[in-house]
């Protein structure tokens, strides 16, 4: 519960702490004694929309200062002290400052903190409530809450069961409503894979045929290339006007000049071994 809340330099209140026990308080007061600025006071710290308006008029900013003592609230302490809160005997102390540039700044336990996270722990430390809150109590899902909460704990082990069943149902629902929407797409799909294979099994690969047919694209990426080795092969070859001594040198060129382009049509290793041959016998 909270048990002070300090306000300074907000609205028509200068300097006020309120002292609050266990059981009902009540604030009572004239209209503008400062009771509205109590509750922006409690909502300033429970992360509510701060407004430099509400700014005392000579001010420089409000600060707005409340002690809970969380005797049970586990949660709250946690998430406090995750942010690196200080929380000291079951004491927290939020904080809240405005200034009339409209900066605004949160501190939990001591340390600056998101706003937030103001939010967060406000809804786990107060329950406000105004004129015709309680019509939320026709809505079924309040109802509902409040039936569970009764029954006890055997119904809310149940409760969690049925949720849980609650929920793999309605994922598997999803799937099956996925696959019912996609299966136009995956028969498209199965019906392509389809006639990929059968233009597969037309085309009818051979092991290694990959290889050939790199070699054949290689060949024909250097047509030019082989198609002068060839020529120059062929013009020694060809010669008819040569002696005895000129044989080996025309034989040797025309092998050399095939050579130079075996890496480009390794078919030409045939010829370039016969011209080997003849080369060594004469």
């Amino acid at each position: 519960m909270i048990e002070e809340l300090q306000i300074r330099d907000l609205g028509v209140i200068q300097d006020a702490t309120l002292s609050f026990h266990p059981g009902l308080t009540v604030l009572t007061g004239e209209t503008g004694a400062g009771k509205t600025m109590v509750l922006t006071a409690l909502g300033l710290l429970l992360g509510e929309r701060s407004d430099a308006g509400s700014v005392r008029k000579g001010s420089s900013q409000t600060s707005v200062e409340g002690r809970w003592k969380l005797s049970t609230n586990q949660e709250v302490i946690t998430r406090a002290t995750d942010a690196g809160g200080l929380v000291e005997d079951g004491e927290l102390i939020l904080a809240r400052t405005v200034s009339t540039d409209g900066k605004s700044r949160a501190i939990i336990g001591g340390r600056s903190a998101p706003i937030g996270l103001l939010s967060e722990l406000g809804e786990q430390l107060v329950v406000v409530h105004g004129q015709a809150d309680q019509i939320r109590l026709k809505s079924a899902v309040a109802q509902r809450s409040a039936l569970d909460q009764f029954a006890g704990t055997e119904f809310a082990e149940l409760l969690t069961l049925y949720g849980n069943h609650f929920k793999s149902w309605t994922e598997a629902k999803e799937v099956l409503a996925d696959i019912r929407t996609n299966q136009a797409g995956r028969l498209r799909e199965a019906a392509e894979l389809e006639e990929s294979l059968d233009y597969l099994a037309k085309l009818s690969p051979k092991p290694n045929e990959d290889v050939e047919l790199a070699e054949i694209a290689n060949r024909l990426t250097h047509t030019e290339d082989l198609r002068v080795a060839a020529t120059l092969a062929h013009e020694a070859l060809a010669t008819e006007t040569f002696d005895a001594s000129d044989a080996i040198g025309l034989v040797g060129r025309a092998r050399k000049a095939l050579e130079a382009v075996l890496a480009k049509d390794p078919a030409l290793e045939a010829q370039v071994e016969v011209l080997r041959e003849i080369g060594s016998n004469l």
